[in-house]
């Protein structure tokens, strides 16, 4: 299957991040991570991520996950839109090799028990973009625009604590976007076996 995989990351609060992580996780840097792809050029897919460890284990802890997003393509730019979500990735024309994550063991997905899904080997090149997201689950949710370069997310000591609440995409999206840090394309085959979460068909068998 033809994978057209747009990413883009943008640092927020990490106590606001630490407020909602379910029990036994840890916030490794004060970031989220939005995830889209494009199956096939038909089925537009959206994760939302942020970095984490638990058990011993680094990686991505999924906070949400949505399938059949409806998407638009204009030139070198891509629009993802829903209900809640507005992000779109413009090709700078600038590109990279595919970034290498040391500390990334997988994605975890939460569920009667978390599930930890092994990292998928990409070893096509990047593609830089620009990017513009908002997020519309309520009035004040996070917006953000990228500056065309790519910035760390610095982990930071505690400071404030936060009133405990779940983890979800509504909560995530209520947390300020500080700066966007960064944004790329990449395209690949992905294995017909591979599934985008544990339990999930694979994906040809959704298409």
């Amino acid at each position: 299957m033809n994978v057209e995989q747009f990413v883009m990351a943008y640092g927020v609060e990490q106590d606001r991040l630490r407020a909602m992580l379910p029990e036994g996780f840890h916030s490794l840097r004060p970031v989220l991570r939005i995830n889209a792809e494009i199956w096939d050029g038909r089925v537009g897919w959206l994760e939302l991520n942020t970095a984490v460890e638990a058990d011993g284990k680094r990686g991505w802890l999924n906070i949400d996950f949505w399938q059949n997003i409806p998407f638009i393509k204009q030139g070198d730019t891509v629009l993802f839109q829903t209900d809640f979500l507005r992000i779109s990735f413009t090709r700078t024309g600038a590109v990279g090799s595919c970034p290498a994550e040391r500390d990334n063991d997988g994605c975890f997905f939460l569920g009667t028990s978390p599930a930890l899904r092994p990292p998928e080997p990409i070893l096509a090149n990047k593609a830089f973009c620009s990017c513009t997201f908002s997020w519309h689950f309520g009035p004040k949710d996070a917006h953000g625009v990228s500056i065309d370069k790519t910035l760390p997310a610095i982990p930071t000591a505690i400071k404030t604590h936060y009133p405990k609440q779940a983890c979800s995409a509504k909560h995530a999206a209520a947390i300020p976007c500080e700066q966007v840090l960064g944004s790329y394309a990449v395209t690949f085959q992905r294995n017909s076996a591979y599934a985008p979460y544990p339990g999930f068909p694979a994906a040809t068998d959704i298409l």
